[in-house]
C-alpha cells in the first residue's frame, strides 16, 4: 500500500516512518508537513493511506480529509481525543490517538489492508489487461504482457518493452499503481518489472532482458519473499 505521512512535527513523522518500515506491504511514498504539499503528492501519485495529523498550520487535517478523492483511506494521528467524533463522520478508516503504540498502528493499517483487499476482489473480472499511454499527441496501447520493466527517468518514466523503449511523462509510483500488483515487482525506487520477464535472480539483482537490475535493501524482504513463492 501507498502510504503518505501529513504532519508538522517531526518527531510523530519519525514515529510513523519507523513504524511504516517494519510492514512490510506498506511503501511510503512521502512525507509532508503541510496539506498544501500533501496535496500535490496525491496529485502527482497513486495513494492508498493518509496517515494525517489534525492541527496543522493552513488547512488542518480535518479540511484535507474532505478535498482528497473518497477511495484514499484516512487515518487520523492526533494527541487530542475529542477530534474523534468528528474524524470517523468523514469516514476515517481509524483514529489513532498519540502516543501511538506499535500494536494498535498494525490494527490500523491492517483495516485499511483488508478493505482494499476487498475492493480488489470484487473488481479483478473487470479489470482490463492493458493500458493506455501518451506518445506523440495521441494514446497509445500497452499490453501489460509486452511491458518488460519500468525505469525511472527523472520527471518521467520508460517503459521498455519486448521490441521497443516509450518515454512518459509521469512519475514511478503513480504508474506502479496502474499496474496489477500479481504480475508486477517494485524492486527499487527507480524499477518495476513484470515477474514473468526475470530470467534470474540473486539477493542483489534481478534480471529481465539480459541487464541485471539491483534490487535496493528496502525491497529486498519483499521482493524475495514473492519470487520464493514461485520456487
Amino acid at each position: 500500500m501507498n502510504c503518505l505521512i501529513v504532519d508538522d512535527e517531526p518527531i510523530a513523522q519519525n514515529i510513523l516512518k519507523d513504524f511504516i518500515s517494519k510492514v512490510d506491504y506498506l511503501h511510503l511514498v512521502d512525507c509532508c508537513s503541510n496539506s498544501n504539499e500533501a496535496f500535490n503528492v496525491v496529485q502527482q501519485n497513486t495513494i492508498d493511506l493518509v496517515f494525517l495529523d489534525i492541527n496543522m498550520p493552513g488547512i488542518d487535517g480535518m479540511a484535507f480529509a474532505k478535498i482528497i478523492p473518497k477511495e484514499i483511506h484516512v487515518i487520523f494521528t492526533t494527541a487530542y481525543r475529542e477530534y474523534a467524533i468528528e474524524g470517523f463522520n468523514l469516514e476515517a478508516t481509524d483514529y489513532l490517538l498519540k502516543p501511538i503504540p506499535f500494536d494498535r498502528f498494525l490494527k490500523s493499517v491492517a483495516k485499511v489492508k483488508k478493505s482494499l483487499q476487498k475492493d480488489g476482489d470484487t473488481s479483478t473480472s473487470e479489470k482490463p489487461e492493458f493500458l493506455f499511454v501518451r506518445q506523440d499527441r495521441k494514446m497509445e496501447k500497452i499490453d501489460f504482457s509486452d511491458i518488460l520493466y519500468v525505469e525511472s527517468y527523472s520527471d518521467y518514466i520508460k517503459i521498455h518493452l519486448k521490441d521497443r523503449v516509450l518515454v512518459v511523462r509521469e512519475s514511478i509510483s503513480n504508474f506502479e499503481g496502474k499496474l496489477p500488483k500479481s504480475q508486477f515487482l517494485r524492486f527499487h525506487r527507480s524499477f518495476i518489472g513484470n515477474i514473468s520477464a526475470i530470467h534470474s535472480y540473486t539477493h542483489e539483482y534481478l534480471e529481465i532482458a539480459d541487464k541485471a537490475l539491483t534490487i535496493s535493501r528496502s525491497y529486498k524482504e519483499e521482493v524475495l519473499r514473492r519470487l520464493q513463492q514461485f520456487e
